[in-house]
């Protein structure tokens, strides 16, 4: 009781950075690690009177290392790291050890984020990777049906908030040991990954304690899938029995496919911090579409149906298109091609589809960035089966406003009523206006090269005159 109340103490002084230099030496650091059980003996969890002496040496450990980087070098001299996974070690099978579970990772989740040597360490000597898998893993209590395949329990009650924390946990420290895997180097990486994933499918389709927490957690879990080669990320979709689940495509179960989807449209809804919370989910189920046909083809369906009525713009409605479009548009740049981007991919790169859905005005930034104003398609091949137009669609399509991208009232020509000097008048006005905006650089005239990539006027009228073939004949 004495150690917990001096542990209670020093853990609330130690969220003040300037108190710190006493307790940051190597021998008072080994006075924590011996409290919290991270020292070299290999005896295991045994006595549970010591678990809350263990919990707040870990919290205390958690305070000083964010708080000091001296705490943070000394953690490396002392191989703070290989001690945290070895106490994960002890950890499993034991009871009444969740709470030291969630700090012994939150410790490894700091270390690993804020010292690049201690994230190699993990990466590299420890095996971090597995280790900490194996924390994610026990921490869900998965039963496996299949090598990649985790059993579903539609009935199955919410995580504890204790499981959802560790879990929680897990995810970030492993989201920062995982940093930089875009290739698989081997087929032991390529089986480490597709597991991950399978844990990753199963944390989507489970809810946490409350709604908060199940989002947090399924938030994590996306910035983790972000970091999985995307050539591992089949097993988010696996053949479906009969009885398993509603959400099929080609035999496939699209479950965690569709959790995705609706997270990204949470997300969007709350219209807030798009570039942190948004631009993850995007950019994996760009990815995911890009590889992935069964994946790209289901969500093709969902985001963007045959079109039928064209009556409003893309950009105005409640449906998942809609959100995106509008997001084509928005003022954050990474967050505008992001969107941009999904939809071409969903339209298999095809300039001309992407038209169909969006408009010519949504869709210029991300023409203009891709070389792409003059039409075609994008560097990425898909498969040839082509779109089916509605009837309605086919109806209205002579009347749509391409850039718009919706058919539009007639509106009265206000030139009807002007005499031809009149007009000739307007039209030298609005020449004039142009000519003093350009000459003072408030604008600057651009054209399309043969390319489809922009440049200034008058380098795509040389290049277009250069490409003419001469004429034999002189006027």
């Amino acid at each position: 009781s004495c150690q917990i109340a001096c542990l209670e103490a020093l853990r609330i002084l130690s969220r003040d950075k300037k108190v710190l230099v006493p307790v940051t030496t190597k021998s008072n650091m080994k006075i924590l690690l011996k409290l919290a059980k991270l020292d070299a003996t290999e005896d295991p969890l045994e006595e549970v009177s010591e678990y809350p002496v263990i919990v707040e040496a870990l919290k205390c450990l958690c305070n000083i290392v964010f708080n000091s980087a001296v705490a943070q070098k000394l953690s490396l001299e002392l191989n703070l790291a290989a001690k945290l996974c070895n106490l994960l070690k002890k950890c499993k099978d034991q009871k009444f050890v969740d709470d030291i579970k969630c700090f012994d990772l939150r410790l490894l989740f700091l270390l690993s984020l804020l010292h690049t040597d201690i994230r190699s360490q993990l990466r590299h000597e420890l095996q971090g990777a597995q280790v900490l898998t194996q924390a994610l893993e026990n921490s869900l209590n998965i039963i496996w049906t299949d090598e990649y395949k985790a059993a579903e329990d539609h009935d199955r009650s919410p995580l504890s908030l204790q499981e959802t924390d560790c879990a929680i946990e897990a995810l970030k420290a492993l989201f920062n040991v995982t940093l930089d895997s875009w290739n698989v180097h081997s087929k032991n990486e390529s089986h480490q990954f597709r597991y991950m994933a399978a844990i990753l499918r199963h944390c989507l389709l489970i809810m946490g304690p409350t709604e908060d927490k199940t989002e947090e957690l399924h938030s994590n879990a996306v910035n983790l899938l972000s970091n999985v080669p995307v050539s591992c990320l089949d097993v988010l979709i696996s053949p479906s029995s009969e009885e398993e689940t509603n959400l099929k495509y080609n035999g496939m179960n699209m479950d965690a496919i569709q959790v995705l989807l609706d997270f990204m449209e949470k997300r969007i809804d709350k219209g807030t911090s798009y570039r942190e919370s948004l631009t993850p989910v995007l950019s994996l189920l760009t990815e995911c579409c890009r590889v992935h046909r069964n994946i790209r083809k289901f969500l093709k369906a969902q985001v963007l149906p045959p079109l039928r009525d064209v009556t409003n713009r893309p950009e105005v409605g409640t449906t998942v298109r809609n959100k995106l479009v509008r997001l084509m548009t928005h003022v954050d740049l990474g967050v505008k091609q992001l969107a941009a981007e999904f939809l071409f991919v969903l339209c298999k790169e095809r300039v001309d589809s992407l038209l169909k859905y969006t408009g010519y005005g949504n869709a210029a930034g991300l023409l203009a960035a891709r070389g792409l104003l003059a039409g075609g398609r994008g560097d990425h091949w898909y498969s040839d089966d082509e779109d089916t137009d509605t009837e309605e669609y086919k109806s209205a399509k002579p009347n749509i406003n391409l850039i718009t991208g919706h058919v539009e009232e007639p509106m009265p020509n206000p030139m009807d009523e002007m005499t031809e000097e009149q007009k000739e008048y307007e039209a030298m006005k609005l020449v004039n206006m142009l000519d003093k905006l350009s000459r003072d650089e408030f604008i600057k005239p651009m054209g399309v090269r043969p390319d489809g990539s922009m440049a200034p006027l008058a380098e795509t009228v040389s290049q277009y005159q250069i490409n003419e073939p001469e004429s034999s004949e002189s006027d």
